[in-house]
């Protein structure tokens, strides 16, 4: 590294071309200095990417690294008008919430060495026909179900066809939602379980902190309504935090022992295990096609990480959001597993959106959120790499 100025001194004794031949030669050596310093920037600003992933998707007659792209400004976008879909929560429903720029759901993620398929509504409600999707885990969960409600309604006619089916209006205090799009006689169910594994009573002589306890070793009560299910899409992560866990006087247990001083990440890996075993014990892989999503970037910031600052465009760096100990741990289990299941790898693909976060436009505007998403927004790109999946050569859905 040069500490000092460069001082570059050109005598008459050296010919004219020495001369111009030392000078293309410093300007490249600093343009690659440049370039090795912040290997991050990019001059383009509709396009926001990254270009490390290890998962793979088989598209475009190729194996393609479908979480290797970048976040491209496309008019075309959204898929769909929230305000005129009634499974869409008003509290995701920025733009009816009073946010003026609906740029942030003009981006399309593009993947860098193949397409992702071109939504096409009823082209993907003619092969979900006599099927059943089933989501479970937590609000960004209900967020992704709500999005692939909301873009398939874009290809029925008949709107009164598509309905939940106990008449639930979409909130996030039932556990069960079920819609139906009878004309196509399939249904899209979201379950609610956090945690995936099952919550219990305070065992005997435990310690008057405890409130109630996680059974990491057993799975959650209703997971025998998940089986039969034709695809299978799985979250957890958001509610695996102190505040939500042990300020709230909830601790962990497995068989008759309470793990009053396991840590987090040991707790949630051993959840994963139980989600594991159960997945490749209890689900016909012949006939179900599981998926697992890892964590989805929010963007708190702020000594406390209390902070919610919404921008107007995509960021340029990730500033570590890429990365999550809560989607390692998912990775990592699913390497393991005995059966297929495809992993979502979103993490480092949301890092970008800072744009694309609630914020204030939600329905309590007096508490931002940074976690949730608008609707339309970045969940529909999930559920585009979904069908993608299940629309390639080895997807449930072509068989």
């Amino acid at each position: 590294m040069i500490k000092g100025p460069c001082q570059i001194w050109f005598f008459v004794s050296f010919n004219a071309l020495f001369a111009t031949g030392s000078l293309i030669f410093l300007l490249s050596a600093m343009a690659f200095g440049y370039m090795y310093m912040f290997p991050t920037y990019s001059p383009v600003i509709n396009s926001f990417g990254i270009s490390e992933s290890n998962v793979s998707i088989d598209v475009s007659n190729g194996t393609c690294n479908v979480f290797n792209g970048s976040w491209i400004h496309d008019e075309s976008y959204p898929l769909y008008d929230a305000s005129r879909c009634p499974f869409a929560e008003r509290g995701f429903n920025c733009l009816a919430n009073g946010r003026k720029d609906g740029r942030y759901a003009e981006w399309r993620w593009k993947p860098n060495n193949c397409d992702i398929p071109r939504f096409n509504a009823q082209a993907i409600l003619e092969k979900l026909r006599g099927k059943r999707v089933v989501f479970v885990g937590d609000s960004l969960s209900r967020t992704q179900w709500e999005s692939l409600i909301c873009m398939l309604m874009t290809g029925v006619e008949d709107k009164r066809s598509v309905y939940e089916v106990n008449g639930h209006k979409i909130t996030k205090q039932i556990r069960f939602l079920g819609v139906r799009f009878s004309s196509f006689n399939f249904s899209i169910d979201f379950y609610r379980s956090v945690f995936l594994v099952q919550p219990g009573p305070v065992p005997r002589r435990a310690p008057k902190r405890v409130k109630t306890v996680l059974r990491l070793d057993k799975m959650d009560s209703i997971s025998k309504e998940w089986i039969d299910s034709d695809v299978l899409i799985f979250n957890s992560g958001h509610w695996w935090t102190r505040t939500k866990l042990f300020e709230m006087g909830c601790y962990f247990q497995v068989g008759n022992s309470l793990k009053l001083g396991m840590p987090l990440t040991t707790a949630f890996g051993k959840a994963l295990d139980t989600w594991a075993s159960w997945v490749e014990t209890m689900v016909n892989s012949n006939r179900t096609s599981v998926f697992i999503r890892t964590f989805e970037s929010s963007h708190w910031s702020g000594k406390n990480r209390n902070s919610c600052k919404v921008t107007q465009h995509p960021s340029s760096r990730t500033r570590g959001r890429d990365r999550s100990p809560i989607s390692d741990s998912i990775i990592k289990v699913v390497k393991k597993m005995t059966v297929p299941v495809t992993l979502l790898h979103v993490t480092p693909m949301g890092a970008f959106r800072s744009d694309a976060h609630v914020g204030t436009w939600n329905d309590n505007p007096s508490v931002p959120d940074c976690s949730h998403w608008c609707l339309p927004g970045v969940p529909d790109t999930w559920n585009e790499i979904l069908l993608s999946f299940l629309l390639s050569k080895n997807g449930v859905l072509l068989q």
